[in-house]
């Protein structure tokens, strides 16, 4: 049972009223945050239109507010924007869907000027703006607004989305937009895109930016951010409406031969039932087998070809990714499509394959994600030379998943990373590389052999007297 000193909300029922009130004055002294929520509240016990009044001020504050918000008086923001945020969708909306929807509109709004004046390294603000603009289209069918008004606002917020705040918009509001508002969305983005930005005369150009192609001037960066509206605009919209071909229309020929593209469109060619169109786009894209392949490609190549019953022409696809990738999942996708037995055999051979793999690192990541512990070790040993310290992400996870049964190799992923951290001079990992030096002492009793490697001692002599100076690590083994 819960101790009636607990901080819960029956626990302080307790203390009635009179004395709650009390301490929400004193605990608020000194808090404009606090201050602000109590008004709110106190608002919108009144009605849910004093309660918008409040908000509306409060917004009308930020959106006017030129100081700098850094890490430090970030938080006091965010709570006060969520307290906003939710008091639209719960105190307001609710009861009057027209007026939350206008006040989240104004909401949205502040997200511009704010951003000017603020750090959101985190991502902590854009994501209070996200939470609003996910609202809006729920809001909106409850509000009832018609179609055409609703898309001329989308239209506004789309031309002032310069942070990101009303991405995903367009699909959001779909449901309340509907074909009609869908159709004066779409009509309204066209006739922007007929109406570029007009060119001042060069005395009165303004330099924005140098790079390695020249001067960048204001106008240009406008025409460029015109542009890029306009084209997501009518992707979103031809996704809303269901309409692939105009999808596709928003890529030049050459541009929908990108790997990544080309899955994109094939993806919805498929959802439409054009299984054929899609495989023709994921086979027309460039794609250089010698370099990276997006994985977007090759899932959806397989996506296709399994739709189309091509099982065979799959499976060895599949096979060839985990080739050249080392993935796992491809691999595991590949073995339970096999006959029974046939699977044991294929497995080994792919076990082989890993192992003399170009690249070690990414072999010793396959091996510890299948996992095979007892290969990883192998390759640890067999191939120390290739293994790159810096890689701890491997290495780490490598020295705990062979230690028991494998002590030796577990020693040679330590060392590694001891290795670089000291001949790189890396001070700040020199902590961890004195504990991976611990770890190799106690490791060192239970290995009777190591072959052509360094007994424990005579490594550590060897780090001494090559790295004796370095008195940051020296000072972390000792314990100082």
């Amino acid at each position: 049972m819960a101790s009636k000193t607990t901080l819960n909300a029956k626990n302080l029922e307790t203390l009635g009223a009179a004395r709650l009130a009390e301490l929400l004055i004193e605990i608020s002294t000194g808090s404009p945050v606090a201050k602000r929520r109590l008004r709110l509240e106190l608002a919108g016990a009144q009605s849910p239109k004093e309660a918008g009044r409040e908000v509306a001020k409060r917004l009308t504050s930020i959106a006017r507010a030129r100081s700098f918000v850094n890490w430090k008086n970030r938080k006091p923001l965010v709570t006060d924007l969520e307290s906003q945020l939710s008091a639209i969708k719960a105190q307001i909306a609710p009861d009057d869907p027209a007026e939350g929807l206008a006040l989240l509109w104004r909401f949205m709004q502040v997200a511009t000027p704010l951003f000017e004046r603020c750090d959101d390294s985190s991502g902590i603000v854009i994501g209070v703006f996200h939470d609003a603009c996910a609202a809006l289209g729920e809001i909106a069918l409850a509000a009832g607004t018609s179609p055409e008004d609703l898309a001329d606002a989308a239209v506004e917020a789309l031309c002032d989305n310069g942070y990101g705040q009303y991405d995903g918009l367009i699909a959001i509001l779909k449901p309340a937009l509907g074909a009609e508002g869908l159709g004066h969305l779409k009509q309204r983005i066209e006739a922007l895109a007929a109406e570029p930005v007009p060119v001042p005369p060069k005395e009165e150009w303004e330099a924005v930016g140098y790079g390695s192609g020249g001067t960048t001037y204001a106008h240009e960066m406008e025409e460029r951010s015109r542009q890029s509206m306009v084209g997501m605009a009518l992707k979103d919209i031809a996704d809303a409406m269901g309409d692939v071909d105009a999808f596709i229309a928003q890529y030049d020929p050459k541009t929908r031969k990108v790997p990544k593209i080309a899955a994109e469109i094939a993806a919805r060619l498929l959802a439409a039932g054009r299984a054929e169109d899609a495989l023709g786009f994921i086979e027309r894209a460039e794609v250089d087998n010698d370099r990276w392949v997006p994985r977007e490609w090759q899932d959806t190549r397989l996506v296709v070809l399994e739709a189309l019953d091509r099982k065979e022409e799959a499976q060895a696809f599949r096979l060839s990714c985990f080739e050249s990738t080392l993935n796992s999942e491809y691999l595991r996708d590949f073995l339970k499509r096999l006959p029974d037995f046939e699977d044991i055999e294929a497995e080994e051979r792919a076990m082989d394959h890993a192992a003399a793999h170009s690249r070690g690192t990414p072999a010793l990541g396959f091996f510890l994600d299948w996992p095979s512990p007892d290969r990883a070790a192998r390759l640890l040993i067999d191939r120390h030379a290739e293994i790159n310290g810096d890689h701890y992400e491997f290495l780490v996870p490598a020295a705990e998943a062979t230690s028991e049964r494998h002590p030796l190799a577990a020693t040679l992923a330590l060392r590694a990373m001891i290795d670089f951290t000291l001949s790189k001079a890396r001070s700040k990992r020199y902590g961890y590389a004195a504990r991976h030096l611990t770890e190799c002492a106690a490791l060192a009793g239970r290995i009777n052999d190591y072959g052509t490697f360094e007994p424990h001692d005579v490594y550590v002599a060897r780090m001494k007297l090559e790295h004796g100076r370095k008195s940051g690590f020296w000072h972390h083994v000792d314990g100082k």
